[in-house]
């Protein structure tokens, strides 16, 4: 297809992307321009540039144009065309009738000479059309005026089209001005309504590099829309740019200067569809499909590559990935941590911010975060998060942070921490005014501090405050974090008389209030050693104005998480016994009993523990009976969880006070399970099953003793 017949196509196309423009936005763009792809407003068909010395008639109605001669004097030779000298006007004439009145005094005069390069390539020949295309290239074409030049006056329709060109000049230079231009939001949208997608992919399987090239930087670009991510997968592109990865280790570990003409081709192909990957990885169908395409082992091998500008887009595709389960497997598997760690030490600061975001997503994994300590990873995260030069890097903070966090599950991975003075480190920055820095760094202190010599640690560095200050913040999962901390920093004493002093148990229980059922819940676990290590806990709870009733309230709620943290903190609760009263008014039995058909062994574990608090207080044992509780308790003690079993012990231990639910316990089968149990190693449960039992056994006499005396 020849470029004059290109212009001819119409702009929007069938097929993918079919419906091509939104809202009629292009074409009315196209038709208020005498170019050769607008239509005129009655829909008559588009006017096409005469060739060859043929003469254009201008359409009826229109003001008579003569770009044809202000073409040749661009560009004269033997292919340029001639016009009637009737059809001729002034090219000052011309430029009048293209300009908005409104823009005349705001825009520079580079903006009025861009559009006559866009005419020039709408109304000359192909000679004319290439210059043009030069003479764009020599205008900066990533300033928003320069771009907006282009689009309004229809020279995205003539762009696209002309990768539908026989001439290879032709589609070359039209991808080079895409490629350039598409980093505009508005124009990367109108490079999809216009279809340009499909044309884009299509390119990728020519033989051609330097087109490949510009097809998938474009690409790269437009790829950050939406709708641009779907259609490429469905034109099938992704394979197509998962081939363009596939460079020989040579090219990759050698410089520039050493390869050959087609080695850098190839070189800039790779780094090309790693950019564009990139973009398509934040679609989740897109990579899924990237992953069957093979791209995990050419990302291995890029990451390996000595040319920064390959790595960045490589990394930064890996860390959008890692956030899948089978690619986390698969970097681990492939080896790649070990890659990913030695870009840490790099200069490049977005290199960095990829590295560490990618450890963040992987570190989960046990294999992985050994995998990070074994390959030095840890020293310079904590480098990162040390270095005062990058706080403004909020980003880079973050990911550092965070896979620190992420590490720190291990308690190997903490030594090594210890070693580097994390905590002292991570403690700085709970100044920090960043909710995602300050989240992962609270996320980090809490895996720490599960160690007593980190509580220490944390206390003297003066940590403490600042964490029950944060408590006053609102970001969701920075709270979770807070509370997950404050948790284990209770079981150390000197740390807890501190808490007290800083108001923090009441800061904590007013975490109960939040929307969120994660904050929730984890607050509800950090109360449970509060609770049961501060001074005067009873006196403590019952200062709280409404605290018990919020509580209870809770047990409404249908998260089961929520729901095991709200009974382990009502049988901490409930030890004191004003307490119990309080929440025995409020109807904790009752809504206790409404939970006990739960399946979920967590639940059970601490069910069964409140409902063993709560039971021995004045008529509780036998309301438990009443509202037929246990039997379904009794069904706790097939559970495979050693845990559930001795808190069911406990519980049935206490009901077992009541004649008439130890009668329904012999009735249930408890018995067999009892006799197991009670040899168990544990203490607690050997006692409460041979609680239980005995009070069995006591009914049992009893009733033997009454139906010998009737006798």
């Amino acid at each position: 297809m020849n470029v004059t017949a290109a212009r001819r196509r119409s702009v929007g196309r069938g097929g993918v992307g079919g419906k091509a423009i939104r809202g009629g936005k292009a074409k009315a763009r196209n038709g208020a321009t005498n170019g050769t792809h607008g239509a005129t407003q009655n829909g008559g068909p588009p006017a096409v540039a005469p060739q060859n010395g043929a003469k254009e008639k201008p359409p009826e109605g229109k003001d008579k144009g003569t770009a044809a001669a202000t073409a040749t004097a661009t560009a004269p030779g033997p292919e340029s065309y001639e016009s009637d000298s009737s059809d001729q006007v002034s090219s000052s004439d011309e430029e009048e009738r293209w300009k908005d009145p409104k823009l005349t005094n705001d825009v520079p005069s580079e903006y009025w000479h861009i559009q006559k390069l866009v005419k020039y390539m709408k109304a000359g020949n192909q000679t004319a059309t290439i210059v043009a295309l030069c003479c764009l290239k020599d205008h900066d074409l990533t300033t928003q005026m320069n771009q907006r030049a282009i689009q309004d006056c229809g020279g995205l329709e003539v762009l696209v089209n002309l990768l539908e060109s026989n001439d290879m000049k032709c589609r070359l230079g039209a991808l080079s001005v895409l490629s350039e231009i598409s980093s505009n939001l508005d124009i990367r949208r109108a490079i999809v309504d216009l279809g340009g997608i499909p044309l884009l992919v299509q390119i990728l399987s020519e033989p051609g590099r330097d087109l490949k090239i510009m097809a998938a930087e474009t690409i790269a670009n437009v790829a950050k829309v939406r709708l641009a991510r779907k259609l490429v997968r469905k034109c099938n592109g992704i394979p197509r740019l998962v081939d363009l990865l596939d460079v020989n280790m040579n090219c990759l570990r050698s410089q520039r200067d050493q390869l050959s003409e087609e080695e850098r081709e190839m070189l800039d192909m790779a780094r090309a569809g790693a950019r564009a990957l990139w973009s398509l990885s934040e679609s989740r169908h897109n990579k899924e499909l990237m992953c069957k395409s093979g791209i995990v082992p050419l990302m291995g091998r890029l990451l390996k590559s000595v040319h920064i500008d390959v790595v960045v887009p490589t990394m930064g595709t890996i860390q959008q990935c890692a956030s899948q389960a089978n690619y986390q497997l698969a970097i681990t598997t492939e080896g790649m941590i070990f890659d990913i760690v030695s870009h840490l030490t790099s200069d490049n600061l977005d290199l960095k911010r990829q590295c560490s975001s990618a450890i963040f997503k992987c570190a989960s994994d046990k294999t992985a975060s050994d995998m990070v300590r074994e390959s030095g990873g840890l020293e310079p995260l904590v480098g990162i998060a040390r270095d005062k030069t990058v706080r403004d890097n909020k980003q880079l903070l973050a990911a550092a942070t965070g896979a620190i966090w992420k590490c720190a599950a291990s308690e190997a991975n903490v030594k090594k921490l210890d070693q580097l003075k994390a905590v002292q480190v991570l403690v700085q920055l709970l100044n920090d005014e960043n909710e995602d820095v300050l989240t992962n760094v609270v996320g980090a202190i809490s895996e720490c501090v599960k160690y007593q010599n980190n509580r220490e640690i944390l206390r003297q560095c003066g940590g403490i405050p600042l964490l029950v200050n944060l408590l006053n913040m609102t970001h969701a999962p920075l709270l979770e974090n807070i509370a997950r901390t404050l948790k284990e920093c209770a079981s150390d004493p000197e740390s807890m008389t501190l808490m007290e002093e800083l108001d923090a148990i009441r800061l904590i229980w007013s975490l109960l209030k939040n929307s969120n059922p994660k904050v929730q819940a984890y607050a509800a676990w950090a109360l449970c050693p509060c609770i049961e290590n501060a001074k005067d806990s009873g006196e403590l709870v019952r200062s709280f104005v409404g605290a018990l009733e919020l509580v209870v309230g809770l047990l409404k709620s249908r998260d089961n998480f929520v729901l095991s943290a709200v009974c382990a903190a009502i049988a901490t609760i409930a030890r004191d016994r004003e307490n119990l009263s309080v929440l025995s008014d409020h109807k904790v039995i009752r809504m206790l009993a409404d939970l006990v058909y739960t399946t979920d062994d967590l639940l059970r574990e601490h069910l069964a523990a409140a409902i063993a608090s709560c039971a021995p207080y004045s008529t509780n044992t036998q309301e438990l009976g009443r509202l037929k509780t246990v039997t379904p308790i009794v069904g706790y003690m097939v559970s495979n969880n050693p845990r559930v079993h001795r808190t069911t012990a406990m519980a049935l231990q206490k009901l077992s006070e009541d004649p008439q639910n130890c009668i329904t316990m012999h009735q249930s089968g408890v018995v067999p399970f009892l006799l197991e149990t009670v040899g168990s190693k544990d203490r607690e449960l050997q006692e409460a099953s041979a609680g239980c039992l005995q009070n069995i056994r006591k009914l049992a006499l009893r009733a033997e003793e009454l139906e010998l005396c009737g006798e």
